[in-house]
């Protein structure tokens, strides 16, 4: 692999053209954001979306790596006096790290082995006798006679042999094809074992037992087993092996170097032997366990990346002044009113579980803050006393014919981890920290995505085994999950917090600060011009950063729509073309007209007559036809609540009404209006085979499934999603 390679490779494994590779490099090396890219340099890219830039980023990292490897081996090697022109091909051809290695191992710089002591020895002319195998005159010992030396440790025609063999068995065992061939080998056929410690009597150890005397092949293991397996061998609870025929295996080995029957034979079988279970096999179990790992955390980071960008990008119910409820059994439900903004504009504490009179005297604090404050909807978190609290929402809008007032249930996963960062601190100082979790209850529905992400991924709950993956890629692919969702919806410029800025393209939580002190002390953005007066944000990350957010009622209706400021230009040529002017914007009527118009346009035709890029005059377009449009709104609204139950009111053969909450590997977890969610797992979710639950669901998903079990004790309910009549279900 060189360098000037990289284009060519890449664009040869995701079937695209290698002037797009090198469009995409140029870009990310020039200091560009992915989003930023794939938004407003579509000629250049050829259109590649987020997803497609992310993959060649990381594949241009990767095999940069491997070309700086290479040198530095082909440097390391040369250095020895030993590397001919074969291998030095065989390095430059190398397409995988794993493969540099492999062709790097006999050469690499290792602690005393058996094989180099041999070799100080003087032992290695005997080794590549044996390896050879020309001799055949004689014997083994006879000929090992020869390289007896008491001065440097050889005292015998026994020790000899040894010696050489040890040499045998390092260098075959280190020879780059076979290795590959082996590890290729293992991989199709071993079988990963596990068993549970039977001196381990801890009650979490029992959550590992259904992988007592469990075997199943490596080929096909799935991922959520295998850190299943990590989890439980890292808590000392499990035992794990790889078992391999071995005696196969050797059998294959010795085959592989066998040329004729000579005096060494049995030897050379006995160093084969030896170097496979010594020093080969040990070494392959543990790369295909780094393997099978390392693909488990790709695989359940990916999902927690898509999780949640499903859920940042839930619909949100705006324009409603949201009671927020967050409920308690001991310390009361505390309660939290925002309007439509988001602004606090009371609180409070309600007992909703105690006696009658308290319930009695918070029905009527809640029902005089909904007609003072003219609340529309109400926001029940799915905690604790959740079920005692909804029955006390739904028998209040009941009983008093309160026909406008809408309550859900909100998933309240991070909460009380906001409530008690130190954002929520800064923004909320005058509430302690029970009520700034009410606030947050409130605010989700409002606008998932502006709340969601002032709170760690990791607290939201739709990741599986987040805790036992490679905690810095994780972090790596949220990060780029929530920029993604973000400068995909775009933000208000004068309303988004800073926690929601430092996620837009070019911005980070400084520049977000400056933003927002800026704004405090100046007043509202009426431009996206005036983001150049902020400190420390520069003409670079103005390019990088202003097609993402929005304003309101700015002099330049274009300050309102995904349309980039360099192409501010260009869109008033087109809204010419079409017979409009920027003012039109403002007015529905002419929207009305211009979006009726725009169905007739021919884009290409447009494009040349403007000297301009057809993606980039199709996305001015569709801008322009609908300023300020939030993409989320096409989504379903969230679910409100029509029915109150608990776990047991549910029985089997129940056709129920949820949302999906989060989905693994194995299935999808289901708010259907208790604490408890329940699982439809992977083959109940259609008669079709499904590969992967994300093939069929999406976290945010409404959807009727059937109860087919439920187990009080253990709190589990299973449900069904192929098992519904097909007048019950919704698409």
């Amino acid at each position: 692999m060189r360098i000037e390679e990289i284009s060519a490779t890449i664009a040869a494994e995701m079937k695209i053209r290698a002037k797009q590779v090198d469009a995409v490099m140029e870009l990310l090396d020039g200091g560009n954001t992915v989003p930023f890219i794939a938004r407003y340099r579509k000629e250049a890219t050829g259109s590649l979306d987020e997803e497609q830039i992310r993959s060649i980023e990381e594949r241009i990292t990767y095999l940069r790596n491997l070309v700086k490897r290479q040198e530095e081996i082909l440097a390391k090697i040369e250095e020895q006096g030993k590397l001919t022109p074969e291998l030095r091909q065989s390095i430059e051809k190398a397409q995988k790290l794993q493969e540099l290695e492999d062709l790097y191992l006999p050469y690499k710089q290792k602690k005393r082995t058996r094989a180099q002591i041999a070799r100080e020895k003087g032992l290695e002319p005997l080794a590549n006798a044996m390896v050879m195998q020309m001799t055949t005159k004689g014997t083994a010992l006879e000929a090992a006679k020869d390289f007896i030396d008491e001065e440097k440790g050889v005292a015998s025609a026994e020790d000899a042999l040894a010696g050489a063999m040890d040499i045998v068995a390092e260098t075959v065992m280190e020879e780059a094809s076979l290795r590959q061939e082996m590890r290729k080998h293992l991989w199709n056929t071993g079988i990963l074992a596990t068993e549970l410690d039977k001196e381990k009597n801890e009650e979490e150890s029992q959550v590992f037992l259904m992988y007592d005397g469990y075997e199943e092949p490596v080929r096909s293991l799935p991922s959520h087993r295998i850190l299943a397996i990590n989890r439980g061998e890292k808590k000392d609870f499990l035992k794990v092996k790889l078992n391999a025929n071995h005696e196969d295996n050797i059998e294959k080995i010795y085959k592989r170097i066998y040329r004729q029957p000579s005096i060494f034979s049995e030897h050379l079988r006995l160093a084969v032997e030896d170097g496979y279970k010594r020093l080969l096999f040990p070494a392959l179990e543990r790369e295909i366990r780094a393997k099978l790992t390392e693909d488990a955390e790709a695989q359940a980071i990916k999902v927690f990346g898509v999780n949640l960008k499903q859920l940042l990008l839930q619909a949100p119910l705006a324009g409603h002044t949201v009671m927020g409820l967050d409920p308690g059994y001991r310390t009361g439900c505390k309660m939290a009113v925002v309007d439509a903004t988001g602004h606090v504009i009371d609180h409070g504490v309600l007992q909703v579980t105690k006696s009658d009179a308290e319930r009695e005297a918070s029905a009527k604090k809640v029902l005089a803050l909904i007609k003072k404050h003219h609340v529309t909807l109400i926001s029940i978190g799915n905690g604790t006393a959740s079920y005692e609290t909804e029955e006390f929402t739904a028998n209040l809008i009941r009983e008093n014919g309160l026909q406008d007032v809408h309550y859900l249930i909100t998933n309240e996963a991070g909460a009380s981890v906001y409530s008690a960062s130190k954002l929520a601190k800064e923004e909320l100082p005058e509430y302690d920290v029970t009520i700034r979790g009410a606030v947050s209850i409130a605010r989700r529905v409002q606008d998932p995505l502006a709340e969601l992400v002032k709170i760690d991924p990791q607290a939201i709950g739709v990741g599986q085994y987040q805790h036992d993956v490679n905690q810095k890629e994780l972090t790596a692919a949220l990060d780029a999950t929530i920029e993604s969702a973000v400068n995909h919806v775009g933000v208000d410029l004068n309303t988004a917090s800073g926690a929601l800025l430092k996620h837009i393209a070019g911005i980070n939580a400084a520049i977000a600060k400056n933003i927002v002190a800026f704004r405090n002390e100046n007043g509202v953005f009426k431009s996206r011009r005036q983001l150049l007066k902020v400190p420390r944000l520069g003409p670079a990350a103005f390019t990088q950063c202003a097609g993402f957010l929005r304003i309101h009622g700015a002099a330049s209706p274009l300050d309102n729509t995904p349309v980039h400021p360099e192409s501010y230009e260009l869109a008033e040529k087109v809204l010419a073309k079409l017979g409009f002017a920027l003012q039109d914007l403002a007015d529905k009527n002419q929207l009305a007209m211009l979006a009726a118009k725009r169905k007739l346009v021919d884009e290409e035709k447009l494009a040349r007559e403007l000297d301009a890029g057809l993606p980039t005059v199709h996305d001015i377009l569709d801008a322009l036809v609908k300023p300020g449009r939030d993409p989320r709104e096409e989504l379903p609204a969230p679910l409100t609540r029509q029915a109150i139950v608990k776990l047991s009111d549910i029985k089997p053969g129940t056709i129920m009404r949820g949302t999906v909450r989060n989905i693994t590997d194995f299935g999808a977890f289901v708010d259907i209006g208790i604490k408890t969610a329940g699982l439809i797992h992977i083959s109940e979710l259609s008669k079709k085979r499904v590969k992967h639950p994300l093939d069929v669901i999406s976290v945010g998903d409404i959807l009727n499934v059937m109860v087919i079990s439920v187990d009080e004790k253990r709190g589990r309910i299973g449900l069904s999603l192929k098992q519904v009549p097909k007048e019950a279900q919704i698409s």
